[in-house]
Parts: structure tokens; C-alpha cells; sequence
């Protein structure tokens, strides 16, 4: 097809004129004109920005509107933009990581936690709070090293105290601490305020109160030295906490640079599904002229070229063309599809060697791509039972530190060694930045984050962290057959002939007979008969009769299609024909007699054949400690021959819907845990009723509706892909409490002093402050192991 600028003039002629990007009107030439981008009334002037195009002169009210009509003049100038709906980007909501029901309109902090809101989805946008904690980071570390020789210089031998007079150094430390406590810490006072006032005490509660701590003590130290005990004086003055303040500071800043550093990390997997779409379409017009537009333009019903190596830029059905097409990247699988006409393909998959010419059937937030990143993005929001301790945990947290700091003050000021005060202090304000509820907080979410983004780059998309966990205990999973165990498109297998009628006469009456049949299998008979060269005939006198077959005349003879009791009721003897039936039922086929003009002709047995990973995932979840129970409609036969060459361990045949949840609830009862698999309609009242409902995502819509976990590959490995994350994601937030707990659990203790009288040591504010920031940067980096896990 030829290629065309879309700036270019198409005017019926079919003359091409270059069209000037931005000519200017003259004031007064031209009556009012509608904006074609955004529809606001624009009287054009001599600065009025312009465009012609198709012999025709658009006004803009502004060079945005101007700059969208030059990269795709068609859309605008067609009225195609008109119909387009407006949707809200989730992207340009922010929410908690930790309390995922804070929900606003731009970032800020978390009223209850103090967090930073996050984009409920990932962008490449570069955080406006990571660099503003970036800057103020750099500012706190650049006081605190002259602080620290200040302070500390006689320990390695650089007495500046000395050099420069004690009462200077003094000052000079106010100096340097002042601007950093009065305004580089003003985001933790501001949310440490923000908690008293929302009565959400939090760790920004306790860092306000240790650095406000040890700077008014310091500040009163400087200058108000008079109010002290003699004790209190170091030979040149009271000793001042200055540096620890701004070494406070610093160090929780560097923790929280780390930690949204790393956080942004955690939804690189969601990231990475956004990229996967292309930004531009290459739109065919009615003349065949195409061009790239904008991929936000592209609506239902264009037409799109899919030039070899390209991404499919939207969810559609292909009008010419044939090629292979690699959908690994959503479904996990590596094997290329062949696609011809007719064909549906899928947004963001590869068209590997051929030029595709496809029409969008689906854009925009109802693509396929928009809804995996909209299932995994309410996976991250969603909360795990495990959470619960957490979230009990932490709601006596600061409350219970604040009451530690407050005991060990006393404590230190009763017991203690001189000086009392000083030493009080130290221990109070070590209790209050050791302590840091963020780890036990982001403990189980930043790992349900991470979990649901590498899942859905495997094919396993994971609506809520729930699921998650209950799938990493259950026991026992029930498959149904059709569509999850077999491939769910029945096939014509085998033609045994009973009499001297020709194998191809035989197809062509069946065929001609299942035309008029809406019976599931009639599709498999009419497509495997006109594979194997039967030719096309007419039924007539067609008749269809429930539960046993189908008859009508064909070409002058009587023909019938159906099971053994049909052919009974037309006085035919099956008996030696049934064994050769039983034969192929055995083998898990469907056999049906076909008799023409009262003579039983043969046997045409069809089969769904069974997917090609089936029995390789039926062993790897045996390996994994499931019980398989396939529940079918089917008959127990079948049922018995398919169980058998994939070695599943029960089988309950003629299930009918609810009794696949009578099943269910009859299996909880007896104290299991259950998963159920499947993919159609009927299968949803079972998957909604299973522990965990997993649909496969080649089924029903309201089977994914109605489960926990989906699996876009649509075979059983995906099942033991999600068993897998699921126990990786459970081991790894188990990893992340034992952590929060142990490291609260010894570090308050330590800080308070407890140790001091056994081994004379309390732990300093700094060390403290070193400790809290690297907790929760501890808790994510474990949590990002699991974008690496082997699924």
C-alpha cells in the first residue's frame, strides 16, 4: 500500500498539495470557527494557529490543540474524534502501599501512616517526592560531616574545638543544625503533626519527637547553660545533641530515598506490561493511503496495519494477512501462533513474520493489556489475612514505644550515672527513632506488589492477595474437563465402516445430516468430514431428537446419526458394533452409529483432544503436594479414559454445575482446602465457591469474574506457576514480619539501656537512626526477590 504523510492535503481530486504547519490568518478574514480538537468557539486573528487539510483551513484555540490535529489530521478532520469517550487514567490517582483504602487526586502523604501516596499505576514520571527527599537528603549529609568533626574530630586526632574556642564551636554547631531541623526536617514535623492531629501516631510521630528532643535540649544547652547542674558541665559548657539531630536527619532521609527508590522498583513488572503496547497505530485509510497515529486515537472499527516485528497496537480480529505471532509476553507460553483471517489477536503480542491488516475490536482501557494491568494493579491493593497480625500490631506500636521512651527517661534519670539527664535523654530519643512500625507495615504488601507483578509476567494474574495465600495451602484442586484438561474444540477422530458404503459417502450424509444440528459435536463431524474431501449435500425432513441423535434424508436415502438406543428404537442390533464402539470409548471418544436406509454404515467417533501440557503439569502438581479431581459432565467412561492417561487421582463423571459445588463444600467438610480450575459459564457457582477459583483465561468471562486467579496461558501450568508464586509470596512475607518483629524486639530493648548495666552499653540516637532507616529498605529488598523466583 502506498505510504502517505497525513499532513499532506487528500482532497477528492486526489491532489496532494504539502499543507503549511502553522499559517497564520489574517485579523478579520475568517467568521468564528470550532477548535476540531477540543470544540471551543475560536475567532481567528492573525496569531490564530492554522492547519489545511483535505482543502480545508482549521483554527486552533492554542498550539496544543494545534500540535494534536498535526499528528493525526484524519481523526480530527473525519469527525472520528468526536465519538471518542474520555476515561480517567487510574494512573492519575495515588494511594497508600500500606493502607490501600487512602485513595486521592495527587500525591502527597498518608494521613494515617505518613507514607508517601504512590500512583496507584506505575509511570515513568519521575517522583516529585523522591526528588525533593533527594535534594534535602544531600543538604542534612552536607551539614552533618562538619558537625561530625565538630564533634568527633578529637578521635582521630582533629582537635578543632580546640582550635577554633568551644564556645565558637558551639555556635557554629546551632548554625549548621538550625536550618536543617527548622526546614530540611520540616516534612517529618509536618507529619508527625499530621499524626497527632488525624490520631494516627506513626513513626513520623516518633522521629518528630527524638530530633525536636535532642535539638531543644541542645538549644537550651547553648544558651541557657545556667539552668543546669554543675554535674552537667564538661569542663567548657553542657554538652550539646546537635549532630545527632542533623545526623538523625540525614540518616532518615538517605532511609527513605533507599526506600522510594526501591518501591519504585516493586512495580517495574506493571511498568513493563504498560511498555509492552506501542504509542502509535499505523492507521489505514478508505483509500488504502496509511500513516502512524497516536495509539490513544484508535478506535473501534479502524483499520490497522502489522508490519513484521511490530507489536499488535490493539486487541482485534485480522482482515488480511497471514503470520505467526508471539504471545509470550502476556501468556507466559514461547510458541508462536499461526493466524490467518478471521483470526483474533491480541494487543501488545508480536507479529513475528508477516504484514497483518487487522480492525480494532477492542481499545483502550478494554483491551486485554488494560485489564491485566488493571487486576494486577488491585492485586497491590488489596490485603492478605497474614496482614491482620500486622495491622493489630501496629496499632499499639507507637502508643507502647512512646510509653517504653517515657519509662526508660525515668528510669535513667532515677538510676542512672551522672550525668542523668544526659543519659536519659539518649536512651528516650534512641527508643523513639529505633523503632520503626514501616517494616511491619510494608511487610506483607510490598511482597503482594512485587508477587502480582511477576505473576502476571508469567500468565498468572492475581485479583487479591488473599488468593495469593489460601493458594499456597490448599490441598486439593478440582478440573473440569472440557476446555481446562483438553483443548475444548472437539475434533472428528475416527470413521469405522460397517458395510460397503465408501468412507467419504459416509462423511458426506453425517455432514449433510449435522448441519441442521446444533449439538457441540455437529461442528467437529461438518469440519473433519470437509477436511477429508467429503463433498456437500443437503438435509431434508430433518429432525432432532433429545438425548439419542439426529435423522433426515439425504440425497433419497434415509439417514440417522446418533447412539445406540436411536438405533434400537429403529429395530437395529448394535451388538457387535458396540465393541467396537466401547473400543474407542475407552480411549476417551465420543462414538455415534450412523445408519443409512435402515442399514447400520458405521461408527464416527469425536474426541477433544487433550492439551499438550496437561500430563506435564499433572505431575508437577502432584510434585507440589495437590490432590487432582476432575469433576466432568462427561460420561464415566470418557471420564475414566482421560483420568487414566494422566494419572489423576479421582474422578466424579455426570457432575452437573451445582453439584461441583456440592462437591466442593462436601471436600471443606471433611477439612480441606480447595482450588477449583475451569473456564466456562457453569464452572462459575464452583469457582466462586472453591477456597481459591482459578479461571483459564481462554474461557468464559464470568468464570474470570467469579475467581481468585486467572491463567492467560489457559493450560495447567499456569496452575503450578501460581503455586509456586503463591508459596514464594507466602515464605517471603513471613520472611518480612520475622524480621519487623525481631529487629523491634531487640532494638528497643538495646536502645532503652537494658543491656547498659551488664555490658555498659546503650546505643546511640545516630546508630539508632541507621538501624530504623535501613529496616524498611531491608523488608523491600527481600520483597524484590520476588521478581526473580523461578515460576
Amino acid at each position: 500500500m502506498p505510504k502517505v504523510d497525513p499532513l499532506e492535503d487528500h482532497s477528492p481530486s486526489g491532489a496532494n498539495t504539502p499543507m503549511p504547519h502553522n499559517r497564520r490568518g489574517a485579523a478579520g478574514e475568517h467568521a468564528a470557527s470550532i477548535d476540531p480538537v477540543c470544540g471551543m468557539t475560536v475567532t481567528p486573528t492573525s496569531e490564530t494557529p492554522t492547519v489545511t487539510f483535505a482543502a480545508k483551513t482549521f483554527y486552533f484555540c492554542s498550539a496544543k490543540c494545534h500540535t494534536k490535529f498535526s499528528a493525526d489530521p484524519w481523526f480530527y478532520a473525519s469527525g472520528r474524534a468526536k465519538g471518542r469517550t474520555k476515561q480517567t487514567s487510574a494512573a492519575a490517582k495515588y494511594t497508600c502501599p500500606m493502607h490501600p483504602e487512602i485513595i486521592r487526586d495527587e500525591p502527597g502523604a498518608c494521613p494515617i501512616c505518613g507514607m508517601a501516596l504512590e500512583p496507584m499505576l506505575p509511570s515513568d514520571a519521575p517522583s516529585e517526592e523522591l526528588t525533593d527527599f533527594t535534594r534535602r537528603m544531600w543538604i542534612s549529609i552536607a551539614a552533618a560531616i562538619p558537625l561530625m568533626v565538630l564533634t568527633m574530630g578529637e578521635m582521630v586526632a582533629l582537635p578543632v574545638r580546640d582550635w577554633i574556642g568551644h564556645h565558637v564551636a558551639s555556635y557554629l554547631e546551632f548554625a549548621l543544625a538550625t536550618p536543617i531541623v527548622l526546614w530540611v526536617a520540616q516534612p517529618f514535623f509536618r507529619r508527625g503533626w499530621d499524626s497527632v492531629t488525624n490520631r494516627s501516631p506513626n513513626m513520623w510521630t516518633l522521629i518528630s519527637l527524638g530530633v525536636a528532643a535532642a535539638y531543644l535540649y541542645s538549644l537550651v544547652a547553648t544558651f541557657l547553660p545556667g539552668v543546669f547542674p554543675e554535674a552537667y558541665r564538661m569542663g567548657h559548657g553542657v554538652g550539646t545533641y546537635f549532630e545527632a539531630a542533623v545526623v538523625i536527619v540525614a540518616l532518615v532521609y538517605v532511609g527513605q530515598v533507599l526506600e522510594l527508590r526501591a518501591r519504585e522498583r516493586t512495580g517495574d513488572a506493571i511498568r513493563a506490561l504498560l511498555d509492552l503496547a506501542p504509542k502509535v497505530a499505523r492507521r489505514v485509510l478508505p483509500d488504502g493511503s496509511e500513516y502512524d497515529a497516536p495509539l490513544e486515537n484508535i478506535m473501534e472499527g479502524d483499520r490497522l496495519r502489522v508490519r513484521p516485528g511490530d507489536a499488535v497496537p490493539v486487541d482485534g480480529v485480522i482482515i488480511e494477512g497471514r503470520s505467526s505471532l508471539d504471545e509470550s509476553m502476556l501468556t507466559g507460553e514461547s510458541m508462536p501462533l499461526e493466524k490467518g483471517p478471521g483470526d483474533a489477536v491480541v494487543g501488545a503480542t508480536i507479529n513475528k513474520n508477516g504484514s497483518l491488516v487487522i480492525e480494532a475490536a477492542k481499545v483502550g482501557a478494554d483491551t486485554v493489556l488494560a485489564q491485566i494491568v488493571t487486576m494486577v494493579s488491585n492485586a497491590r491493593r488489596s490485603r492478605a489475612p497474614i496482614q491482620g497480625l500486622a495491622d493489630r500490631v501496629a496499632a499499639v506500636f507507637v502508643p507502647t514505644v512512646v510509653t517504653i521512651a517515657v519509662v526508660a527517661f525515668i528510669a535513667w534519670l532515677i538510676f542512672g550515672p551522672e550525668p542523668e539527664l544526659v543519659f536519659a535523654l539518649a536512651s528516650a530519643v534512641s527508643v523513639l527513632i529505633i523503632a520503626c512500625p514501616c517494616a511491619l507495615g510494608l511487610a506483607t504488601p510490598i511482597s503482594i506488589t512485587t508477587a502480582a507483578g511477576r505473576g502476571a509476567q508469567a500468565g498468572v494474574l492475581v485479583k487479591d492477595a488473599e488468593a495469593l495465600q489460601r493458594m499456597a495451602s490448599v490441598d486439593t484442586l478440582i478440573v473440569d474437563k472440557t476446555g481446562t484438561l483438553t483443548k475444548g474444540k472437539p475434533q472428528l477422530t475416527d470413521i469405522v465402516l460397517l458395510n460397503d458404503l465408501a468412507e467419504a459417502d459416509l462423511l458426506t450424509l453425517a455432514a449433510a445430516l449435522e448441519r441442521g444440528s446444533e449439538h457441540p459435536l455437529a461442528e467437529a463431524i461438518i469440519e473433519g468430514a470437509e477436511a477429508r474431501g467429503a463433498t456437500k449435500a443437503q438435509a431434508t425432513e430433518f429432525e432432532a431428537i433429545t438425548g439419542k441423535g439426529v435423522r433426515g434424508s439425504v440425497s433419497g436415502s434415509a439417514v440417522a446419526l446418533g447412539n445406540a438406543a436411536m438405533m434400537r428404537e429403529m429395530g437395529l442390533t448394535t451388538t457387535q458394533a458396540e465393541a467396537k464402539a466401547d473400543i474407542l470409548r475407552a480411549e476417551g471418544k465420543t462414538a455415534m452409529f450412523v445408519a443409512v436406509d435402515g442399514q447400520l454404515a458405521g461408527i464416527i467417533a469425536v474426541a477433544d483432544p487433550i492439551k499438550d501440557s496437561t500430563a506435564q503439569a499433572i505431575r508437577e502438581l502432584h510434585a507440589l503436594g495437590l490432590r487432582v479431581i476432575m469433576a466432568t459432565g462427561d460420561n464415566e467412561r470418557t471420564a475414566q479414559a482421560v483420568a487414566s492417561s494422566l494419572g489423576i487421582d479421582e474422578v466424579r463423571a455426570g457432575v452437573l454445575p451445582e453439584a461441583k459445588k456440592d462437591l466442593i463444600e462436601q471436600l471443606r467438610r471433611e477439612g480441606h482446602e480447595i482450588a477449583m480450575a475451569g473456564d466456562g459459564v457453569n464452572d462459575a457457582p464452583a469457582l466462586a465457591a472453591a477456597d481459591v477459583g482459578i479461571a483459564m483465561g481462554t474461557g468464559a468471562d464470568v468464570a474470570m469474574e467469579s475467581a481468585g486467579i486467572t491463567l492467560l496461558g489457559g493450560d495447567l501450568l499456569g496452575i503450578v506457576r501460581a503455586r509456586k508464586l503463591a508459596r514464594a509470596t507466602l515464605r517471603n512475607i513471613k520472611q518480612n514480619l520475622w524480621f519487623a518483629f525481631a529487629y523491634n524486639a531487640l532494638g528497643v530493648p538495646l536502645a532503652a539501656g537494658l543491656l547498659y548495666p551488664i555490658t555498659g552499653l546503650l546505643l546511640s540516637p545516630m546508630i539508632a537512626a541507621a538501624a530504623m532507616s535501613l529496616s524498611s529498605v531491608s523488608v523491600i529488598t527481600n520483597a524484590l526477590r520476588l521478581r526473580y523466583v523461578k515460576l
